[in-house]
């Protein structure tokens, strides 16, 4: 083959492996409803939605609690998730009715968990609590100690996070965000130290 051929036969290749690459793009889009051409419609904050998370244990809890929080706020606050996180992730002073929102919207969640059986007992967060904390050797080991039932049976996870989430300093929170990727990060690192903080305090009074 000469070189002319070759150059040739190189050049349809090229066309044939980017009308296969366009093909395939194309395939994808119609196969999730783009074949319409149309924008995709912004979610109903709303409609109650099942959230799910990779991680387990405590923060895998708060990081499902956050998203059904901004559920919550954007419904209430009769706007679209979307447009919320973008607003607060500006930081800055927020509104009493976002803040109120906000708050509400993360209780919601604690009460959508509970009714469709999500969250864990207290008794499957207490080991991942007391590995943070600053105990003294007696006090753990005397939690560690208390079987499941005892506190399963005085300490009720929906209580523990409504506690938490009334302690969050939620304006103070919101005003220093730099970004909308630092949202739900910096709110799921509250949440999840507060529910700690909220846990070992409840149990502290069971021994």
């Amino acid at each position: 083959m000469n070189e002319t051929a070759s150059l040739r036969l190189r050049a349809v290749t090229m066309v044939v492996l980017a009308l296969a690459l366009v093909g395939g793009v194309l395939g994808v889009q119609i196969a999730h409803g783009g074949g319409t051409f149309e924008p995709l419609k912004v979610a109903d904050p709303c409609v109650e939605r099942e959230v799910t998370s990779r991680a387990d244990g405590i923060e895998g809890l708060t990081e499902r609690l956050v998203l059904l929080g901004i559920d919550g706020a954007a419904c209430r606050l009769g706007v679209s998730r979307e447009a919320l996180t973008l607003e607060l992730g500006q930081g800055g002073a927020r509104s009493d009715a976002e803040i109120d929102a906000l708050r509400e919207g993360l209780k919601e969640g604690v009460r959508q968990m509970a009714d469709d059986g999500t969250l864990p007992p207290a008794s499957e967060l207490v080991d991942e609590a007391l590995d943070s904390a600053d105990l003294n050797g007696f006090l753990e080991a005397a939690i560690r100690a208390l079987p499941d039932s005892v506190i399963d049976s005085a300490l009720k996870t929906d209580d523990v996070l409504i506690r938490a989430i009334d302690d969050l300093d939620l304006r103070d929170l919101l005003r220093n965000l730099n970004s909308t990727d630092e949202l739900n990060s910096q709110i799921e690192a509250a949440v999840t130290e507060a529910v700690k903080e909220s846990l070992l305090d409840r149990l502290r009074n069971l021994v």
